[in-house]
């Protein structure tokens, strides 16, 4: 199982506030780097720091064997920021165990899958084939540095087999493969009407409320039965074929959704089942809105600015860069007079990726799966996205697969964020059995 002295090992990983997104944090983000980089030397991997602009990067490779295959690992070491901070039970910073649980920031998102991919690694020792690790620090903020360095370092890359380990299974006991996830892009939107806001009683009926032209813009962006609206959005979509889906399992409890997160299945175009909705079609979210007055009380006026943060999960043939061009499009052109409209596209998007059930390394990972818990393994999708593994892959020049053990009740980017003691056991195993199935 997992030892006392892991679990004490496991907690100090967790204990460093490495959110690579504050610069307060950034000497945490290094102590984090530097602790991670000693424990890895120590089971027998060679070691690189790859400097990027921001945070840097681990690379850890094991002792060439000859005519044997390469798999390449990808997991991180950053953490997403705490906040809200009063709404954690125990300290994000201060690991705890409770009732096998641990209660952490990155406990599992990526800290936890990190790990257990390390207890794995230490505990094999003499590898059956070449194991090439690479751990950034970047993920949750868009993964730009290891980005920038990947056509740097693509020999030192190279392998046959890509494993990307933040995934999840459908629930504690059920084991299962990923074959793609989801692309993104992300977009920010300013609506300016004035220099400074207006009294609402003097120019109300006059000037175009910058806050009424946003929400009336992203208001019509779906239809009453959840489609998109925007013109082209779904043009370049290339579905999964019947052959494709026959694979993949679109099982999915919406009581036992409602009753893990407290809200109705009810997202989406209403006339897809919700997998086939999460995974099969593309998003668009308003993830921030804000602009005007904010404090108690009233000030009526009509404010000079409106903002709001968007994004769009994307599925096959959909293009970040093109998508995000014909957003920018449509919105300009929606636009009231009277207002005018910047828009940002940060960088961090990137395109879906699908791999094929019956690739080498997806069968040696749902073999191991399939042995560690005893039952058949599945074939899902993520609706989440990593920007960086299409980079990866084409740098690489691998097959992919993405597993993990995470529950999407595991509370990742929130308070309160846990992974149990078992499923680090467990996700150890995988790992193992994977590693030696593909001998």
């Amino acid at each position: 199982m997992i030892s006392d002295d892991d679990l004490k090992q496991f907690f100090t990983f967790l204990n460093f506030p490495s959110v690579s997104s504050e610069p307060d944090h950034k000497q945490d983000v290094e102590n984090c780097f530097n602790w991670l980089n000693q424990e890895i030397q120590k089971i027998g991997f060679k070691t690189e720091r790859w400097e990027t602009e921001g945070h840097p990067v681990l690379f850890a490779e094991s002792k060439k064997i000859p005519n044997k295959p390469t798999l390449l690992i990808y997991n991180h070491y950053d953490v997403q920021p705490v906040d809200p901070l009063e709404l954690w039970e125990s300290p994000p910073f201060q690991a705890t165990l409770k009732d096998g649980v641990v209660y952490a920031r990155g406990a599992q998102d990526n800290k936890g899958q990190l790990f257990y991919t390390f207890l794995a690694l230490k505990e094999l020792k003499e590898f059956p084939i070449n194991i090439k690790w690479i751990i950034e620090g970047e993920e949750e903020m868009g993964s730009e540095g290891l980005e920038t360095l990947l056509p740097k370092y693509k020999e030192k890359l190279k392998s046959d087999y890509t494993a990307i380990v933040d995934c999840g299974i459908p629930d504690a006991d059920t084991p299962a493969v990923s074959l793609g996830m989801r692309g993104i892009m992300t977009m920010e939107l300013e609506l300016t009407g004035t220099d400074v806001d207006l009294h609402s009683g003097t120019h109300g009926g006059i000037a175009y409320n910058p806050l009424r032209a946003l929400t009336e813009i992203l208001g019509n962006v779906r239809d009453k039965n959840g489609k998109i609206t925007i013109p082209g959005f779904y043009d370049s979509i290339i579905p999964l074929t019947d052959e494709e889906k026959k694979d993949i399992s679109f099982e999915f409890d919406e009581k036992k959704y409602e009753k893990d997160f407290g809200v109705k299945a009810t997202g989406g175009e209403k006339d897809l089942k919700p997998l086939e909705r999460n995974w099969l079609r593309p998003t668009f979210e308003i993830n921030g809105l804000w602009g005007g007055y904010q404090g108690e009380g009233f000030k009526t006026v009509i404010p000079s600015k409106a903002h709001a943060k968007i994004s769009c999960r994307l599925v096959k043939g959909q293009d970040p860069a093109k998508m995000s061009a014909l957003l920018k499009d449509y919105f300009e052109k929606v636009v009231p007079p009277g207002i005018s409209i910047k828009i940002k596209t940060p960088h961090g998007g990137g395109p879906a990726i699908l791999s094929s059930p019956h690739s080498k390394i997806v069968q040696a990972f749902a073999k191991s799966f399939s042995t560690v818990f005893n039952k058949p393994c599945r074939y899902i999708l993520e609706g989440a996205s990593i920007p960086i593994v299409s980079a990866l892959g084409k740098a690489s020049d691998s097959e992919a697969v993405l597993v993990g053990v995470g529950l999407i009740t595991d509370k990742i980017h929130a308070p309160n964020e846990h992974f149990s003691v078992d499923r680090l056991y467990k996700g150890k195993e995988v790992i193992k059995q994977a590693i030696k199935n593909l001998v």
